[in-house]
């Protein structure tokens, strides 16, 4: 073991002894001994935005949708032969962030530390220079803490605007990768000589994916931001052996020689009335995830993602699809609004149109998988980084002058938050979609910062839409006390604000159901493990996604404790899928 995993491990204990939950976690190599490696690959997808409700309803069929015929064929058939689970939770936060990292470390936000995509640290220290979101840099002070929000989005690109996050020059692939990292918008560790903490030391525990390249296996992933480099953790980002991440908060652009699995060509632009994000189109989004879609199918055939190099089929690869949340969120000026129709999940045309396409492109890899003969030997992992809450569209509460809803929690304390995540602040602002997760300055405490909330918010004009508010002991039954060590964690939260069903922080005109809560439709999510030796069938075992990555770990002979997440916190392999066999 190098000196570099060693100091690596000895932080994770280090944090995590503060609450009398260190355990050294195996060697990677280890073999679990039960059962051997059933697979030879696992190819793990994430539908982001994905509940149960949508796979049951596009699987089973639903009236006035298609004719009342399945509108996911592939997935239908996929699940034929799968393992599938109905009762099913992603992290709480159910930011991708977090819902990714439970994916690959086996934990949860107190084990990996991440809390959102932007998120605050009582110890780190702000950038050396401002980010592309107006994280502004500051100073770091050695060998004591500093405190700054923490940015893991396309804000450390170097310049988030194109596809590469770069320079645009390989614009039509997007293949920046770790190399449109910025460093100098990283925050840094004052405990490292002020060094910049990239995405996959940020994340506090080990993943899969440094599991599987530690045990010689070949991995890769392709996600919407470089800083999704996370699941490379720790280590130097080379737990990776093919990474790609097209940037998709970035500027449109034509895709030559693109074309979707449905028709669509890519070049020119689809839609080019919406050109400042790849999200804000029902049609263009189709043509960014095509891009991953194209290098999966180039990596079962054993190249790298974009063709140009022979390699070998991945041990453990796969992507997330942005196409299904998009149709779930937007609302589309001279185009129209994706959602539900009704509360059990109907979907409207174009959510339906985003679901066909992920359905479509799914059935891509698996008849690549039998032409190239891997069938059997692959294991289909499908689930969400998280839900999008409401369900039911028309309960969508946003703030609005004239209510109910007409303020959020961090705009009741604003002059209690730190300057880079207030409102007041000038820099990137509060942490709120539909949840509100609040640090306090060191001069202010929870108690006094909650009754405000309750005052100013009472549930009898309860303008900041407050549902529940977690603080004190009940934020103990989720996380780490917040804190500075070795008397607290932090970055937890001093106080979360969870809104009553549908209310999200936010004005905009463009969405209608948000992510990130605590709520059923935020953190319900598909999760289906499937190969043609398994026999169907479906549990109502109550499971979270952090139990998928033990679970890949097994089912490729490996030891499922070898992640550090899994010993600190106990989590089991998915249930159903190891006692017989395959």
């Amino acid at each position: 073991m190098s000196s570099r995993n060693l100091k690596k491990r000895s932080l994770v204990c280090g944090v995590m002894a503060i609450f009398g939950m260190c355990v050294l976690p195996a060697h990677a190599g280890q073999s679990n001994g039960k059962g051997g490696s059933q697979y030879q690959h696992v190819l793990l997808v994430s539908i982001d935005g994905m509940h149960t409700v949508d796979f049951l309803n596009c699987a089973r069929g639903i009236s006035g949708v298609n004719n009342g015929k399945p509108y996911c064929p592939q997935l239908a058939r996929l699940g034929q032969t799968a393992v599938n689970y109905l009762d099913t939770s992603t992290s709480k936060p159910s930011d991708s962030f977090p819902g990714l990292m439970a994916i690959v470390t086996g934990g949860t936000p107190r084990t990996f530390g991440a809390f959102y995509d932007v998120a605050y640290d009582r110890v780190l220290a702000p950038p050396t220079v401002e980010t592309g979101n107006g994280l502004l840099g500051g100073t770091c002070t050695p060998n004591q803490p500093n405190g700054t929000t923490t940015e893991y989005e396309e804000g450390i690109d170097r310049n988030q605007a194109f596809l590469n996050g770069i320079d645009g020059i390989n614009t039509k692939f997007g293949d920046g990768g770790i190399n449109s990292i910025d460093p100098q918008r990283l925050p840094r560790d004052p405990f490292r000589n002020c060094a910049p903490v990239y995405p996959w030391n940020f994340v506090r525990t080990n993943t899969i994916f440094g599991v599987v390249h530690g045990n010689g296996g070949y991995t890769a992933w392709s996600d919407k931001h470089p800083a999704y480099s996370s699941v490379s953790g720790p280590g130097n980002g080379s737990n990776l052996d093919d990474f790609y991440s097209p940037e998709i908060n970035s500027n449109v652009v034509a895709l030559p020689g693109v074309n979707t699995v449905l028709g669509l060509q890519c070049s020119p632009i689809p839609d080019p009335t919406q050109t400042g994000a790849w999200t804000d189109s029902f049609q263009n989004i189709q043509c960014y995830d095509t891009l991953k879609v194209n290098a999966i199918l180039n990596e079962i055939d054993g190249f790298n993602h974009n063709r140009e190099k022979k390699t070998q089929v991945p041990m453990l690869f796969g992507m997330n699809f942005q196409a299904v949340s998009v149709g779930q969120k937007l609302i589309e000026a001279n185009v129209g609004s994706g959602g539900y129709l009704d509360a059990i999940g109907t979907p409207s045309v174009l959510l339906l149109q985003e679901i066909q396409f992920v359905d479509a492109a799914i059935g891509q890899w698996v008849a690549e998988l039998h032409k190239q003969g891997l069938t059997d030997s692959t294991l289909i992992v499908i689930t969400a980084k998280h839900g999008q809450s409401p369900i039911d569209s028309q309960r969508y509460t946003g703030i609005t002058s004239g209510g109910p809803v007409t303020t959020s929690p961090s705009m009741l304390i604003d002059s209690c938050l730190p300057p880079s995540e207030s409102n007041s602040g000038g820099q990137i602002g509060p942490t709120e979609d539909d949840v509100s997760l609040l640090w306090l300055s060191s001069t202010c405490t929870a108690g006094p910062e909650v009754q405000i909330l309750e005052t100013q918010s009472p549930a009898s004009a309860n303008v900041a839409g407050i549902g529940e508010i977690f603080w004190g002991p009940a934020l103990a039954q989720m996380f780490n006390k917040p804190g500075i060590p070795p008397n607290g964690d932090p970055r937890t939260p001093d106080i979360i604000v969870t809104p009553n069903v549908g209310v999200t922080y936010s004005g905009s005109t463009k969405k209608q159901a948000e992510h990130g809560g605590f709520s059923h439709d935020d953190t319900n999510v598909m999760i289906m493990v499937s190969n043609p030796g398994i026999a169907g069938r479906t549990l109502t075992t109550p499971v979270t996604t952090s139990q998928i990555g033990p679970s890949i770990l097994q089912a490729l002979g490996m030891d499922p404790s070898s992640l550090q997440a899994v010993q600190i916190q106990g989590t089991e392999a998915l249930p159903g899928l190891f006692s017989s066999g395959k």
